[in-house]
């Protein structure tokens, strides 16, 4: 499964890295990859896409559920 995120906030590398650790650590995710000038992240995996956001939020950033697939 495949779930896009719009991602607000972010401004450099440090960011994406920031943000890719905590989607990496929410339970089922298999593959994390983040697009800084696109401000998306790519998640695949079984993971539950309101943990995602949770996540992705509790680095401080927004986020908003795009696609799942």
């Amino acid at each position: 499964m495949a779930i896009t995120l719009q991602v607000g906030g972010m401004t450099c590398e440090h960011c994406v890295r920031a943000v890719t650790k905590a989607l990496e650590a929410v339970a089922g995710v298999d593959n994390v990859s983040v697009n800084l000038a696109g401000a998306r992240a790519q998640v695949e995996g079984a993971a539950d896409p309101q943990a995602l956001l949770q996540a992705v939020k509790s680095e401080g950033y927004e986020a908003n559920l795009v696609a799942s697939q």
